[in-house]
């Protein structure tokens, strides 16, 4: 991860809304669910997309979309490809939230996988 989540005290206050994901310019993005592409464009000068899974929205930037707004797309689905940075942060910055204003750790969407390591016999 490049960037972590970092939210502001209050939804009108600078912060970091979504999490900095090292990827590469040009490589493809994969959607992080199953959903239905909400939104396929550019805000703000930078290539965005969105996808609408049940109760939660997860937005993909730079990223050249794809897919087509209302197209149902599966986990794993190539969305689209990696853009040039729109700031200073390199990588994939992406975001989640429920409702409109509820932003949230994307991080806390993936399943957790748990790998042991061997220890040496204790004496």
């Amino acid at each position: 991860m490049l960037r972590p989540y970092d939210p502001p005290a209050q939804n009108w206050l600078p912060g970091h809304r979504g999490v900095d994901l090292r990827l590469d310019i040009g490589e493809e993005v994969l959607a992080a669910g199953d959903g239905t592409v909400a939104f396929v464009g550019v805000v703000a000068g930078t290539p965005t997309v969105s996808i609408q899974h049940e109760e939660i929205r997860t937005t993909y930037q730079p990223v050249h979309g794809w897919v087509s707004q209302g197209e149902v797309v599966r986990e794993g689905d190539v969305i689209g490809k990696l853009g040039h940075p729109f700031d200073d942060a390199p990588g994939l910055h992406w975001g989640a939230r429920t409702g409109k204003d509820q932003y949230m750790n994307p991080l806390s969407l993936l399943t957790p996988t748990i790998r042991l390591k061997p220890v040496d016999e204790l004496d």
